[in-house]
């Protein structure tokens, strides 16, 4: 089957959403945890979450256009900190719940039932459920003007994940807590590990390590 950009266009807008959002393959599903500046809180679930680099510690993702999605990024704006919180499958539909349209003085977290955990000195609430979460400090918003989004890159200042999750050589086994990814707007996945490689070398088949 072959689709051109001409008979794609002709797609009822739910299905070609569908089609698209799907291209991309498996994604990472986390939550975004915000507050505004008097302490008002927000929860929304993304899977466009994508790493930057590691020195200095970078993550980046998209937020959708403001009209569309106003909180997440007005609050960031406003405190400069967010978080991210990685999802367990036992809370896959509580926080799929968070993608409805909450109006703006009702927290996700008190609407679907998680609780924010907070850190001194950091002005966005983590998720008290979430086994792997981390803080980060705003360093830059990108608007996108293709589709009027934001590219918001933020450097990571704390993180908080389980030992029993964390290998001897900082490898995140996430597999060992029940880690979601998603495909399209509303499908959601357990991954499951095949192997892990050593570093590729030419003319060297790479062996497993674990």
């Amino acid at each position: 089957m072959e689709i051109d950009k001409q008979t794609l266009s002709t797609y009822d807008r739910f299905y070609r959403g569908n089609l698209i959002n799907s291209l991309s393959g498996f994604k990472p599903a986390s939550l975004i945890g915000t507050s505004d500046d008097q302490g008002r809180t927000n929860l929304a679930i993304f899977s466009n979450i994508v790493h930057l680099g590691a020195d200095p510690a970078l993550v980046g993702f998209v937020n959708r256009p403001m009209e569309a999605a106003p909180h997440t990024i007005s609050n960031i704006e406003s405190t400069g900190w967010y978080t991210i919180n990685l999802i367990p499958a036992s809370l896959s539909l509580k926080a799929h719940q968070t993608s409805a349209k909450y109006g703006p003085g009702q927290s996700e977290f008190d609407a679907v039932g998680f609780t924010p955990q907070w850190k001194d000195g950091i002005p966005a609430p983590f998720v008290r459920e979430c086994k792997v979460k981390f803080a980060l400090k705003l360093q830059e918003i990108i608007p996108i003007k293709w589709n009027q989004t934001f590219f918001v890159i933020g450097s990571i200042e704390h993180l908080i994940v389980e030992e029993v999750i964390l290998e001897e050589d900082g490898f995140l086994s996430l597999e060992k807590a029940d880690t979601i990814c998603s495909l399209g707007l509303d499908g959601y996945y357990l991954p499951q590990k095949l192997a892990r490689y050593a570093y590729a070398k030419p003319g060297k088949t790479a062996a497993v390590i674990g």
